[in-house]
């Protein structure tokens, strides 16, 4: 995957700013990633402390390269960050990638992330040229299943790579 783009993508809904991630982001990076409610269905290691966020932060911007696209999730007009999306896991010739998207629990249905995900999918297929998008999801999750279900992705495996309790999905252009 070739981005050629000399700057980050901003990307602007109705309601949301889709922002490059930054060290100032680091208290709200520490919500998202020490929530319990938020990590019961993700397999890492909870960050405790704002050196852990700061770290993640750093290991992020690092890796923007071709290989990943990290947004923050902030309302328009406010800098504060409510969540991030990202697409990751690129595979080139197969036109092909990964998304993934997590939320602050107290912006849970009010839309927001299906807002922030139809932009980042139309960006994949419009601007990136994706032809395949996956997402793997808990078989608890069922947010996250819904979510995916109105964004037309189709289930595809019950288990993924021998773990029973994770489910992919997939949506093809």
């Amino acid at each position: 995957m070739n981005k050629n783009l000399q700057t980050f993508p901003i990307l602007i809904t109705e309601r949301l700013t889709l922002r490059k991630l930054s060290k100032n982001d680091s208290e709200e990076i520490l919500q998202l990633r020490s929530n319990t409610e938020i990590n019961k269905f993700l397999d890492r290691k909870p960050s405790k402390t704002l050196e852990d966020a700061l770290n993640f932060i750093k290991s992020i911007i690092e890796d923007e390269s071709n290989e990943l696209f990290y947004w923050t999730i902030t309302k328009t007009g406010e800098d504060k960050l409510i969540g991030t999306i990202c697409l990751f896991d690129f595979l080139g010739g197969l036109k092909k990638c990964e998304i993934g998207y997590e939320l602050l629990t107290e912006y849970n249905c009010q839309g927001i992330m299906i807002e922030a995900a139809k932009k980042v999918i139309g960006y994949a297929i419009e601007t990136l040229g994706l032809k395949t998008i996956d997402a793997i999801t808990h078989k608890h999750n069922q947010s996250s299943t819904r979510l995916l279900q109105k964004l037309n992705f189709k289930k595809l495996e019950d288990a993924v790579e021998n773990n029973p309790n994770l489910i992919l999905f997939r949506l093809t252009t």
